[in-house]
């Protein structure tokens, strides 16, 4: 099965636009956890516009599930934040400073020095180490030579063309994986995946191991509640 890791980077934008601690974050954590989820993901970012640094270490002292940690690995401050924290994965995000949200995977074949050191810092730690690509075999290959143990396959192309022609739209996230299988990689995947989308999606990625859902899981909560939509996410991934 699956894995459900939930992001709930906005959970934090809903308690900063007022202040204070309402929601409560790492309260909500617990309950993605009491509800089913597997694992629990953070996107930090330097100007702590939603997840606060501090939030990783509150969240690092409680929470029992997997805790997955996403960020610009270029900025030091976020290396750092990883190393003191050591989650048990880290995923490599190549976004440029400011940006509202990922947008595009590494070009694992231009940035493959790079991320080989990189990636040897978090491994030499003990931490688990996914690079975030898109559905391009040959991405997919080279992620390989960087000593990465996952990939995260980006998915907004294939909820984007979902509705349009589902086969079509899934079928580079197919050969993708086999690829990622071929090598050896495990798999990941993440960004507009929802209720809509995800069950074929995850019944036909090959070895797919964990999806990290953050922005559909939260306004589905808005209506079915918290509980009921970790349910509802976790019986498409059965």
């Amino acid at each position: 099965m699956t894995h459900l890791s939930v992001n709930i980077n906005k959970i934090a934008t809903l308690r900063n636009s007022r202040g204070g601690n309402n929601p409560n974050l790492v309260k909500t954590a617990l309950d993605c956890e009491r509800f089913g989820a597997q694992g629990i993901t953070v996107h930090p970012r330097p100007d702590e516009r939603h997840i606060r640094y501090q939030d990783v270490f509150d969240l690092k002292k409680t929470i029992a599930t997997e805790f997955n940690i996403e960020g610009n690995c270029t900025e030091q401050k976020f290396v750092d934040l990883v190393l003191a924290n050591k989650p048990a994965q880290v995923t490599l995000v190549p976004d440029a400073l400011g940006q509202i949200t990922s947008n595009h995977g590494w070009d694992t074949i231009k940035h493959r020095q790079y991320l080989r050191d990189i990636i040897r810092v978090f491994k030499n730690e003990g931490i688990r180490v996914s690079v975030f690509v898109d559905p391009v075999v040959e991405m997919v290959e080279a992620a390989a030579e960087t000593g990465t143990d996952r990939i995260e396959l980006y998915t907004e192309a294939y909820a984007h063309q979902y509705h349009n022609n589902r086969e079509q739209a899934i079928t580079p996230y197919i050969k993708a994986a086999e690829a990622a299988n071929k090598v050896g990689l495990g798999i990941n995947a993440g960004h507009d995946l929802d209720l809509h989308n995800l069950q074929y999606f995850a019944q036909n990625i090959p070895g797919l191991l964990e999806v990290s859902i953050g922005h559909a899981l939260i306004c589905d909560a808005l209506y079915y509640g918290l509980e009921n939509t970790i349910q509802m996410y976790l019986r498409q991934l059965v």
